[in-house]
């Protein structure tokens, strides 16, 4: 089985996924400080819950946009897993070319999201993705990564707007059926959520401007459902694209070899 890790700003996702189907997907608030033990312990208790061993997990593969994470994500798959994991990083064979001025400066969850929309939707298409930051990535038709465009995501502007501004609540993200708030919270709501729904069209409809053709467009990110009921514009909702995105890449890259350390955990056969 696969071991997936998907570390973003504000969330690690653990899932498995047997070679047929995912067995199971798991959340985490990310934090640099948490170890490698408690990532274990963690873990061990939901795979169990599943069915799943540790000594069934013989692959994984990890990737991060938080560099401080790293550390204790490999060590926990060396020490709990006993493999070495694949991390995800431009110079892998991607099976696409990264037409960037800088590739390496590339977040692995754009090229992630890039590789596994190209093999589901085809291209020419944009993936919007709704994390910390809205991130809009277009893979060309024959599934090379373009590049795209980066904005604050939502949970970061009503964050920002609500310190800035004293008399301003914080709100919650939901989509409020008029447009026209009758109150400081219908408001703030309304131009919240239709107002992200504005940046969507606007920014797809430029992107398709200077593309000079139509583009599909696939959200994903745990909060692509719910933009996705204010606009037409999705030709598909994925949330977990970029889970997909990381067992790709692992079936197109060997894993690296264990390094010559001995496992603290391991599992009778």
């Amino acid at each position: 089985m696969l071991l997936v890790i998907d570390a973003g700003n504000t969330n690690i996702v653990f899932a498995v996924h047997d070679g047929a189907e995912w067995r199971g997907t798991w959340r985490l608030a990310t934090s640099a400080q948490r170890t490698s033990d408690e990532y274990g312990v963690w873990l061990q208790a939901l795979l169990a819950r599943s069915g799943i061993l540790p000594h069934q997990i013989h692959r994984a593969v990890i990737g991060t946009v938080v560099p401080a994470a790293l550390y204790h994500l490999r060590r926990l798959c060396r020490e709990w897993f006993t493999v070495e994991p694949l991390v995800a990083r431009a110079p892998l064979d991607w099976g696409f070319e990264i037409r960037t001025d800088s590739p390496d400066e590339v977040g692995a969850d754009r090229l992630l999201n890039a590789l596994a929309a190209h093999h589901y939707y085809k291209g020419p298409l944009v993936v919007v993705d709704f994390g910390t930051a809205t991130t809009f990535d277009v893979v060309d038709a024959d599934g090379a990564y373009l590049g795209g465009a980066i904005s604050p995501g939502i949970n970061l502007s009503i964050e920002a707007l609500h310190q800035a501004a004293a008399r301003l609540p914080r709100i919650g993200i939901g989509r409020p059926q008029a447009v026209i708030g009758r109150g400081t919270v219908p408001a703030m709501q309304s131009g919240t959520y239709w107002g992200y729904v504005g940046l969507i069209e606007g920014l797809l409809s430029r992107i398709e401007q200077e593309y000079g053709q139509p583009l599909k467009a696939i959200a994903t990110g745990g909060l692509a459902p719910l933009f996705a009921e204010g606009t037409a514009r999705f030709t598909a909702i994925a949330p977990d694209l970029t889970l997909d995105g990381l067992r790709l890449l692992s079936l197109r890259n060997p894993s690296p070899p264990l390094p010559r350390e001995r496992a603290r955990f391991t599992d009778p056969e």
